[in-house]
């Protein structure tokens, strides 16, 4: 069992704590944008009853603005201690690393990306492979060829004690600043509660490379940047450059290349599942039926490439799930109902419909979460409901648990003059009800996209966000993969709605870490073969 603050039976309670402090206030810490914001604000909105289209109350909205930046403001709080220089010196590490891995093998080409900046990839101190090895954790690094032809990066976890047999979870990255080493934090506690997990770079992020090998070397380049997909081969201008003539997505490119996140999982699963009698061999590339194995049989013999999975003796491969964050939960979100080996998904911001193909950038410009004072405006607070940047091929049905997790807000702190509709980050949860699958929907107050990696305060987030997704994400694998007997009651009675860590930080000293501007939901059949049904978490149900 878990207790109130989330912690395993036997482990610490602050293993799902990473909070540092409490008494929060607006100070000249706070990034301008959120000053700004909370000026905005209190110009244009009028207190009155927050029911959808109407004003919200501004000091209210402001308090609930201010923890979009919790962690910012911890990490200034930090200055005059050592960790900064922990997190320069494990910082600086890991691009060294990045130069040796360039220098002892040159045929890796992970340049230009987000990581190639330093000041983009900064590396949590708390969750390097050293001081997980130190406790007692296995950790290890692979790296295997893409469909593409490229030379994907990745790192295999689990404890070095435990049960023979465990789940597997395989986690993908968001896109633009993605790098494996902002989701360590989560795969360190999977695999302390019972799961084997690989992360993992998409090509065009962190360690892997760039560009795929030829005649691929477009098919998943740039990994979801936006406006760089008309040079992939979802774009006509892109299947052009590819030198197929037939684009394999919506065939617009004004979003990002979606294909490092929607193929790219489906490879590092196949990667996953592979052993000494069945080492792992790449799939044809989807643009030009090219089968790379060449490459990857080459580099397993010179020793520059993992054959299989080092852990596979491990991994139950009957009790698989994928999860993601971001562009990666858009992936999860769709190979967890077309691949029939994925018995879970977790889609961190978040989870979406599959559909027929459709453009990042105009899915974001048209999605009705996305609207003002009733004007409409790209990626202001949230996800829209249907998969983008999918492949252009028939969309699978919904038959795979999954668990929604998002926040209040989206990237920019933009506050809410009106009331929004409640439900109208819960729809593709819903849809999935009506399909007769389980699936939950949690909003996080105040939370921001950024809440579900680990950006070290450099980025704003909140204190509580990485706590409560992986509180749930562990809960919800631990339901539908290790058939916990305490699941259930996990999932069915959480502590969210009076956390004690939560108050402690929170700028109104509210316990209640749901969302009030959106409904979080959970839709499960208990093991028992009764179903549970809520409607509004943050209320509760009996």
């Amino acid at each position: 069992m878990r207790d109130i603050d989330g912690a395993l039976e036997g482990q610490p309670g602050d293993r799902w704590n990473l909070v540092r402090h409490s008494g929060l206030r607006l100070s000249a810490t706070a990034p301008a944008g959120a000053v700004l914001a909370l000026v905005w604000l209190l110009l244009f909105a009028s207190p009155g009853v927050a029911a959808p289209g109407q004003w919200v109350d501004p000091a209210a909205e402001a308090r609930n603005l201010l923890i979009w930046s919790e962690t910012t403001r911890d990490l200034v709080g930090k200055l005059g201690t050592g960790y900064p220089a922990r997190l320069a010196a494990a910082t600086v590490d890991y691009q060294r690393r990045r130069l040796d891995a360039l220098r002892t093998d040159p045929e890796r080409q992970p340049n230009p990306n987000s990581c190639t900046l330093v000041l983009t990839c900064p590396i949590d101190p708390e969750v390097g492979i050293d001081r997980w090895r130190a406790s007692g954790g296995l950790a290890e690094p692979v790296l295997f060829t893409s469909r593409s032809g490229a030379t994907l990066s990745g790192t295999v976890w689990a404890t070095a004690d435990g049960p023979a047999r465990r789940p597997g979870v395989v986690f993908a990255n968001g896109s633009i600043v993605g790098f494996e080493q902002a989701y360590w934090f989560l795969a360190q506690a999977l695999a302390r509660a019972g799961y084997v997990v690989l992360t993992y770079d998409p090509q065009g992020e962190g360690m892997s490379d760039q560009f795929g090998e030829a005649p691929d070397q477009l098919e998943d380049a740039f990994a979801g940047t936006p406006l760089l997909g008309f040079v992939g081969p979802q774009s006509v201008t892109g299947a052009l450059l590819n030198g197929t003539n037939r684009p394999v997505g919506d065939g617009l490119g004004l979003g990002g290349n979606g294909l490092p996140f929607y193929d790219g999982q489906i490879d590092a699963l196949d990667f996953f599942l592979s052993a000494p009698d069945r080492p792992y061999l790449p799939r044809p590339s989807r643009s030009t039926d090219t089968n790379h194995s060449a490459k990857q049989q080459r580099r397993a013999a010179a020793g520059t490439a993992s054959g299989y999975n080092p852990l596979w003796k491990l991994v139950d491969d009957s009790e698989i799930g994928l999860a993601g964050h971001s562009y990666g939960a858009q992936a999860a979100s769709w190979n967890g109902q077309a691949d029939p080996r994925v018995r879970a998904v977790v889609a961190l911001d978040s989870l979406c419909l599959p559909g027929p193909p459709q453009d990042e950038m105009l899915a974001f410009a048209t999605a009705p979460v996305n609207t003002i004072l009733g004007v409409q405006l790209p990626a202001l607070y949230g996800f829209p409901d249907r998969c983008f940047g999918a492949p252009n091929e028939p969309p699978p049905a919904l038959t795979t648990p999954a668990l929604h997790m998002t926040g209040d807000y989206l990237i920019a702190p933009v506050p809410y003059a009106q009331a929004p509709e409640p439900e109208s980050k819960s729809h593709a949860s819903q849809a999935y009800s009506k399909a007769g699958v389980d699936s939950a929907a949690i909003v996080l107050r105040g939370g921001n996209h950024i809440d579900f990696s680990d950006s070290v305060g450099l980025i704003p987030s909140s204190l509580r966000g990485r706590d409560m997704a992986t509180w749930y994400t562990t809960a919800w694998f631990d339901k539908y993969l290790r058939h916990s007997p305490t699941a259930d009651a996990e999932l069915t009675d959480p502590p969210w709605r009076n956390d004690s860590a939560t108050a402690a930080v929170d700028p109104s000293g509210d316990a209640n870490a749901y969302s009030y501007h959106y409904l979080s939901r959970l839709d499960i059949t208990r093991a028992d073969g009764t179903r549970y049904r809520c409607e509004d978490l943050r209320a509760g149900c009996a």
